[in-house]
């Protein structure tokens, strides 16, 4: 195991702009996305939370394309402008095969995987399972093991949310503008699809499944985890170096579980340096090959 030093918190994300790409998934759900970079660069596909959009990644995407990669980050099935499954899988399973079915529909071989809390399950599982054939892997806040009052404490306000409140404008900015709206009746633009909140989830079972993938990863992998997170524990993050030893580890300060009215931009910077370093290990007679200043 490698340890890195901690850094500082970021910046959080942009405003919410039309979808660049939209494909469909394996059961037919419509899938937005944008993309930043040349397609011909090593693709980059970044992974967003519960309740959060595929906004939560638009800096990091937009600094990856200006270094020379393809970053694509793609909303959801039930969340942003991707649609709502009709009949109501919202499953980590179906999750796993959306990712497959980007990775496929837009020919980005090899790609690194960058997950936040749920999104990270779904690319580790994806890799674990061997969905997907990723070239390395950025794990951010999430492990097998997870802390169930962090985790009810989200459930929470996702249930809150969807029962009758959105977030205003303002908090797509700031995380200090928590200030809520009951939701238009008559609006189709809701934070997410009620039954993703619903759906059962037998946290065993999951519990199993990413310990399962945690101990395949033979590829380069780096963890994350904001020092404030009450979701992922030091405990937590122990085990997942036990399953998978050669993993980096890294502990952000002033960062915890980014909710669904922050962004995930935070750990960017780092996610850049690191994918940077997988690049130039591939490419070593290149200088400068990918730029991250």
């Amino acid at each position: 195991m490698k340890m890195m030093s901690s850094i500082d918190a970021g910046t959080l994300p942009i405003n919410d702009s039309p979808p660049t790409h939209r494909l469909r998934s394996a059961d037919g759900v419509l899938l937005a996305g944008d993309s930043w970079g040349d397609p011909s660069g090593i693709p980059v596909i970044l992974l967003h939370g519960a309740g959060q959009t595929r906004h939560s990644w638009s800096r990091t995407g937009m600094m990856l394309g200006e270094a020379g990669f393809f970053a694509v980050a793609f909303d959801a099935r039930g969340h942003g402008d991707s649609g709502w499954p009709s009949d109501a899988n919202d499953s980590q399973v179906a999750m796993v095969r959306d990712l497959e079915c980007i990775a496929s529909s837009l020919g980005m071989v090899r790609p690194v995987l960058v997950g936040a809390a749920t999104g990270g399950a779904t690319s580790l599982l994806a890799v674990g399972e061997g969905y997907v054939d990723a070239r390395a892997l950025i794990l951010v806040n999430i492990a097998p093991q997870t802390e169930p009052a962090g985790v009810a404490r989200i459930q929470s306000s996702l249930r809150r949310w969807s029962s009758g409140f959105e977030p205003c404008d303002d908090a797509v900015h700031s995380p200090a503008a928590l200030f809520l709206r009951p939701k238009d009746e008559h609006s189709h633009r809701r934070p997410w699809d009620p039954h993703f909140v619903a759906w059962p989830r037998d946290m065993g079972r999951r519990r199993q499944r990413l310990c399962a993938s945690a101990r395949k990863l033979t590829l380069p992998t780096l963890l994350m985890r904001g020092e404030r997170s009450d979701v992922v524990s030091e405990a937590g993050v122990a085990e997942f170096l036990r399953f998978c030893p050669h993993a980096e580890y890294v502990s952000l300060r002033d960062a915890g579980h980014a909710s669904a009215w922050e962004g995930n931009d935070i750990y960017g910077e780092e996610a850049m340096r690191y994918i940077v370093r997988i690049a130039q290990a591939e490419r070593p007679r290149t200088r400068r090959l990918y730029d991250c200043a």
